[in-house]
């Protein structure tokens, strides 16, 4: 969490075509919608990683589904010669005989449709799957500041439905295309072979569908895609409410969530219509050009037989042909739409996974670097921002430390600015500053949240960016200001701080931050489910579970962002009892805001505008800086 004021990175928003930095991606403004123009197989083609592995199966049920589709045109050829034979001839033993070849090719084209099916259903579910997780793993590794800028909504979205979207795409659009478009091919042939003039009027209407059907893809890709982001904005809204509830009840703001809510549906409902008319439109297009070709045709045959130039097979099977091309050429916009939707869903997973993650190696390996480095010289407390009387390149160490959000404006200043700080080997250090002043983002440096833009931090001596994220936050843990529990048992949330923690640490845990009773009366002890967010349980609860999720590791380095702002009196004073044991074994830096929390430390530095004002004991400062005097007496609150 950053500070407040300008020490704030930019707030998540929601979906804005117009904003240049919307996390969307880049906009065209030819098109007048605001939208990304992008090709549909370029964008499709980069799904192929996944479908690779089984790529065996969805060939073979693309195969078996061009032999099913092929295989209803092999029933106007019996047809042709059930009508030119036993039907001409009065052979009721041949028209048994073609009723059952006819009944065959029925059975065989269902059962491979059927296989088609069982072949693809179980690998895609895979396919999603592993999409899915592989999401999941590159969301956790992305730096913090791309969860400050994107909406969580649009994030749950892209993992849900765009996913179930482009699993629908593979199952049947991605083979229907491929099976529709050699069913169309062999049927014309067929045509023309069976009738070559009757066949040019029945494929007369094919070029005007190519442009229309151009036209409608365009239409339609761009309303797919801004649907979708429609729908992650209001997923946001949903999951902001329920998550906020107690805000909105507390100040009575439902009538104004329902509209912001309504609003945002009404804008979907808009989208969804525009597509419904686009989908309408290439419906009635795709099914009333070739409903007044196969009737030119109809027309043309009949006057032929009527004259003796044409077989009543021959028209009946033409006839039976053309009938058998019209759903693969009615649900040609059908699945355009589908493949439109695909494409929008693949661009906005990709959005996400071409976001580059944070790498866990360290920035320099060579431990050499660190040895040849100098010595951060130490100043006697009271004369400089370093205090302590000797050289000391253990403990927690800022060196000329300068910090600026990602996503600041370019004009902003800097939120941090040459921090220097020493906090020696078993210190615990206070950080007290004004509210803005950089406290929170000064202490999300140390476990590496965030990188400095300038200077270093040392632990122990060894460079920060010479360890990697993995091993920084093994060495430093951290609780936060907003305690943030999961829905987990209470025992599960405090040993996410140490991985292969027992009972025992456990509950010298919950003994060190006050919580050992609370959660001994919950209805199944440690045991007891916790909710969503900890909601069931008090502020002071979740605080402590926080408290006791950060010590259970007996950390080398301790980071406690006001840990006790939510504890009444009574209980501060024991929490203070105990934490004063865990830091005498500890490297603590400790941001506090109340004079009970800057007891605990050994000495205190003030940050005024992200930087070192001064450094020394609480009652030296109290003393001789009328800054921190003001802070500690309440003249101005340090909230942050």
């Amino acid at each position: 969490m950053a500070d407040t004021t300008q020490t704030t990175p930019p707030a998540r928003h929601r979906t804005d075509p117009t904003d240049p930095t919307n996390p969307t991606g880049p906009t065209d403004p030819g098109d007048g919608s605001g939208l990304p123009r992008r090709s549909v197989v370029r964008a499709l083609s980069r799904l192929w990683p996944y479908v690779r592995p089984v790529r065996a199966r969805l060939s073979a049920a693309a195969f078996v589904a061009v032999i099913a589709s092929c295989l209803s045109l092999v029933i106007p050829l019996v047809l042709k010669w059930l009508v030119d034979g036993p039907v001409a001839d009065g052979d009721p033993g041949g028209v048994w005989l073609g009723g059952g070849y006819l009944l065959l090719l029925g059975v065989a084209e269902a059962l491979l449709f059927g296989l088609r099916r069982w072949l693809v259903s179980r690998p895609l579910a895979g396919v999603e799957a592993s999409m899915r997780e592989a999401l999941y793993r590159h969301l956790q590794r992305l730096p913090v500041a791309f969860h400050d800028r994107w909406p969580s909504g649009q994030l749950l979205s892209r993992g849900t439905t765009d996913l179930q979207m482009l699993r629908q795409f593979l199952t049947f659009p991605l083979t229907f295309l491929l099976v529709n478009g050699v069913t169309i091919l062999v049927g014309g042939v067929l045509l023309l072979a069976q009738r070559w003039s009757l066949g040019l009027v029945l494929l007369s209407p094919l070029l005007p569908l190519l442009v229309l059907c151009s036209v409608f893809e365009a239409k339609y890709g761009r309303a797919a895609r801004r649907t979708q982001d429609q729908l992650g904005d209001l997923t946001t809204v949903v999951e902001e409410s329920v998550l906020g509830i107690r805000i909105i009840k507390g100040f009575g703001r439902h009538r104004s969530q329902a509209r912001a809510f309504k609003e945002l549906t009404r804008a979907l409902r808009t989208t969804e219509l525009r597509k419904a008319r686009l989908l309408a439109w290439i419906w009635g297009v795709n099914t009333t050009l070739p409903e007044l070709a196969l009737g030119a045709a109809l027309v043309c045959g009949t006057v032929q037989v009527a004259d003796g130039a044409l077989s009543a097979g021959t028209l009946v099977a033409f006839l039976s042909t053309a009938l058998a091309l019209r759903w693969p050429v009615e649900s040609i916009g059908f699945l355009l739409a589908m493949s439109n939707e695909a494409a929008a869903a693949t661009d906005r997973y990709f959005e996400v996974m071409d976001e580059p993650a944070v790498q866990d190696e360290p920035a320099v390996k060579d431990e050499a670097v660190v040895r040849d480095e100098p010595v951060v010289r130490v100043e006697p407390a009271g004369r400089g921002h370093g205090g302590g009387p000797q050289d000391a390149p253990g403990g927690l160490v800022f060196s000329g430390v300068a910090f600026r959000y990602p996503d600041a404006p370019p004009d902003a200043p800097p939120t941090l600015k040459d921090i220097t700080l020493h906090v020696r080997p078993g210190e615990t250090m206070a950080l007290v500053g004004a509210t803005g002043s950089g406290k929170t983002t000064l202490t999300a440096l140390v476990p590496r949240l965030y990188d400095p833009t300038a200077g270093r931090i040392t632990l122990d001596g060894r460079d920060l960016a010479t360890i990697g994220r993995a091993e920084a936050r093994a060495l430093v843990a951290v609780a936060f200001e907003e305690p943030t529990l999961f829905s987990a048992t209470a025992a599960e949330n405090v040993l996410m701080g140490a991985e292969g923690a027992g009972e025992a640490e456990l509950r010298r845990a919950l003994r060190v931050a006050q919580a050992e009773e609370f959660v001994a009366a919950l209805p199944e002890g440690t045991a007891t489910q916790v909710g969503e967010q900890g909601l069931s349980l008090s502020g002071g609860q979740r605080q402590r579970l926080a408290l006791a999720r950060a010590v259970i590791g007996r950390p080398r380095f301790l980071i406690l962002d006001d840990p006790l702002s939510a504890l009444d009196v009574h209980t501060e004073a024991l929490v203070e009892a105990a934490l004063r044991q865990v830091l005498s074994a500890t490297t603590a830096l400790v941001v506090a805001h109340r004079p009970s929390t800057v007891l605990l430390a050994d000495r205190v530095a003030l940050l005024s505008d992200g930087r070192i004002a001064a450094v020394g004991t609480h009652h030296e400062l109290l003393r001789d800086n009328p800054e921190y005097a003001a802070l500690m007496s309440g003249g101005e609150e340090g909230d942050r």
